[in-house]
């Protein structure tokens, strides 16, 4: 049987029996092209299959084909347009490599049924709610780019705009957490272009109807009044933008809420240590770029994972994560370790979501203390402020050291010069 009609007949099997969860296609034969992704649709009574290809321009397109159709044009992109196909099916996985020469090798790990269980097929009309409509907010996503003047998602926006919903969702499940009444006092820290800014402001202004004084703090000039500018605009009272290091940003109230969305490896720290420092009620908080444990970890005991590159990063972007929520548990927080938006998306997937318990257990904090230290000594590192002066268990009556006094003290030379 040639290779093309072998393929043809997997798929045809695969669609005939409906258990195809999801099939995706990568390492693709030419630059333009992504990925591409196909499912299971449901128009009315009528399955279907529809493959989604994106573009490297992050444009994405959409070929909708009945099943009798669709084995041959699967199959047709397994084999020519890309290398790697992975199929996830409610019977096990398939996988398919064919090499530049065309030979076709199939990795065919289904336990097959005799009444297999059917995949959930997506309803094609169905639209997912969100917090965020992209129709009656246009007024702030399409200034920033995210949709047109009708509420149009741009199509290489849309991984943009799952993502600042997917942050208002996990938001939304702490909201409790706030002052029930009075004045919400919120930073969004390492703002950037403020998608995640304007947001949070409509969440709990349009949606959650607060009265809320909320910073967007950033150091780049040029995107900062560009903010201020478009908050002006939209008259987004209470909204104010200031250019500044997170250390030399000193608010007068007290904070109820830091966020943070994908402040770059140190900055992550730096944010924590504010919101700590600060005494914030929640703190969403999603690290991006895991750098600084790369040039420290020293264990013999992992070092068949640290002597690969990938791995080791891999290791590193864990254990980082994973002390700075032990940091928060030290400090009296609760810590919820979740995932923003799917990995397909971006990497950069992973929020620390916090908040301070009104009468944290001694002992708790105490241990997370310990165990933070213990882990650091194991991995050989002393991450970027480690637990700071922050006292293990929340002191009553006393307020806690300014950050701004704490972060002067910090030596920002990259980690292989401190330790020269």
């Amino acid at each position: 049987m040639r290779s093309g009609e072998e393929l043809t007949a997997l798929f045809a099997e695969i669609l005939s029996r409906e258990t195809l969860n999801k099939a995706v296609f990568s390492r693709p034969r030419d630059r333009e092209t992504k990925k591409a992704v196909a499912r299971l649709y449901r128009r009315e009574e009528t399955l279907f299959c529809q493959i989604e290809r994106f573009t490297a321009d992050n444009k994405a397109f959409h070929e909708n084909l009945p099943l009798a159709a669709a084995p041959a044009r699967l199959a047709e992109l397994a084999r020519t347009a890309f290398a790697q196909t992975d199929l996830d099916t409610t019977e096990g996985f398939c996988g398919i490599l064919v090499s530049r020469k065309g030979q076709v090798h199939i990795t065919d790990k289904r336990r097959k049924e005799r009444e297999p269980k059917r995949a959930e097929a997506v309803e094609h009309n169905r639209e997912k709610k969100y917090l965020l409509d992209p129709v009656r907010h246009a007024g702030f996503l399409a200034p920033l780019g995210v949709c047109d003047e009708k509420g149009r998602v741009f199509d290489k926006k849309r991984s943009k705009f799952r993502q600042i919903n997917r942050f208002l969702e996990l938001l939304d499940d702490v909201y409790s957490e706030l002052p029930a009444e009075g004045t919400l006092v919120v930073c969004d820290l390492c703002c950037g272009k403020s998608y995640l800014t304007f947001a949070v402001y409509y969440y709990l202004t349009a949606i959650r109807k607060r009265d809320i004084r909320m910073y967007g703090v950033d150091r780049k000039r040029d995107v900062i009044d560009s903010c201020a500018a478009l908050a002006e605009r939209l008259g987004c009272e209470g909204l104010t933008f200031f250019c500044q290091d997170i250390d030399d940003f000193q608010p007068e109230e007290r904070v109820d809420m830091v966020v943070s969305l994908h402040a770059c490896d140190i900055a992550t720290d730096i944010v924590l240590d504010f919101a700590i420092g600060r005494r914030a009620g929640v703190i969403l908080s999603t690290p991006c770029c895991h750098h600084e444990m790369m040039g420290q970890i020293h264990c013999a005991p992992l070092s068949f994972i640290t002597s690969h590159s990938m791995l080791k990063q891999k290791l590193c972007d864990a254990a980082t994560d994973a002390l700075r929520t032990l940091k928060l548990e030290a400090a009296g927080y609760a810590v919820d370790v979740l995932e923003l938006i799917d990995a397909e998306e971006t990497p950069k997937n992973v929020m620390l979501r916090a908040h301070r318990l009104r009468r944290a257990d001694p002992v708790r904090c105490r241990l997370a203390r310990t165990r933070y230290r213990e882990a650091a000594a194991f991995l050989g590192v002393s991450p970027y402020r480690g637990l700071g002066g922050e006292e293990a268990e929340p002191r009553s009556g006393e307020e806690s050291p300014s950050p701004v006094e704490r972060l002067r003290e910090v030596d920002f030379r990259p980690a292989d010069e401190k330790r020269e």
